[in-house]
């Protein structure tokens, strides 16, 4: 383990955990994926080593069997929609959007279902009917239709908010590895441990959701990877935390 000032508030936080017999549940969602790339096998080496499994959201537009062929056989790694071909939509005024209202509501709703279609065709049993919307944003007009698609869950960055849950199961990410507004590499590690340790103490006062960590390996710096890697070796060796693959979170949202 690296710093011990950086890493110590995390292991305090997941032996109280232990303590009250009790086992915080992270997930890994990574974005963006569409063939394999060396950056790709660093990933998946990372998470067999530690026993991680992944969540791949992939781009249908752009991927094709070349991925598929390479995922075949990594049993922790399942595969979900990401958008249809991550392309902005939104004026230059507003925040970057795929699913947003700028376009004909059955035009949006044509390219997701074609995108579902196409990676459960693609990735077989890796494929779960998950939809990541490109920049975590989805108009929630649309959110309603989701479930007619084929989709069985949403999942976007931060809080579950009510206006998606009332729909279909949420299965958000809360920690994101990149400073995406200022240097576009990994955060302060300082930071994004008390990010986590800040998750961790709201589920401990009440609440079970699992904690979100969002990486893209195809812009990680050094950095971001050893930060996977300190992370992934600390939860490894603490009883006080595990991770989770997408289909044990995808429960009705009257469960």
């Amino acid at each position: 383990m690296t710093d011990d000032a950086i890493w110590q508030p995390l292991r305090v936080e997941l032996a109280r955990w232990a303590d009250a017999n009790r086992c915080a549940r992270f997930w890994l969602r990574d974005d963006d994926a569409v063939r394999p790339t060396d950056a790709l096998e660093r990933l998946l080496a990372l998470g067999n080593a530690h026993g991680v499994p992944l969540t791949l959201a992939v781009i249908p537009a752009h991927t094709g069997a070349a991925l598929a062929v390479r995922l075949d056989d990594e049993d922790g790694v399942t595969v979900v929609v990401h958008g249809w071909s991550h392309e902005n939509h939104a004026p230059e005024n507003e925040k970057k959007q795929e699913l947003g209202p700028h376009r004909p509501r059955e035009v949006v709703l044509g390219q997701l279902r074609e995108g579902r279609e196409l990676i459960e065709d693609i990735f077989l049993r890796r494929y779960v009917p998950i939809l990541v919307p490109p920049w975590n944003r989805i108009d929630p007009l649309l959110v309603q239709a989701l479930p007619g698609l084929g989709f069985e869950a949403l999942s976007v960055f931060g809080p579950v908010k009510a206006k998606h849950a009332a729909f279909l199961p949420v299965i958000n990410t809360h920690v994101d590895l990149m400073d995406w507004h200022d240097t576009r590499g990994c955060r302060d590690h300082g930071e994004l441990a008390a990010a986590i340790v800040k998750e961790l103490q709201q589920r401990f006062a009440g609440g079970d959701e699992p904690i979100g960590i969002l990486s893209h390996h195809l812009v990680h710096d050094q950095s971001a990877w050893a930060f996977l890697h300190d992370l992934f070796k600390m939860i490894a060796e603490t009883p006080g935390a595990r991770w989770v693959s997408p289909p044990e979170l995808m429960v009705s949202p009257q469960d």
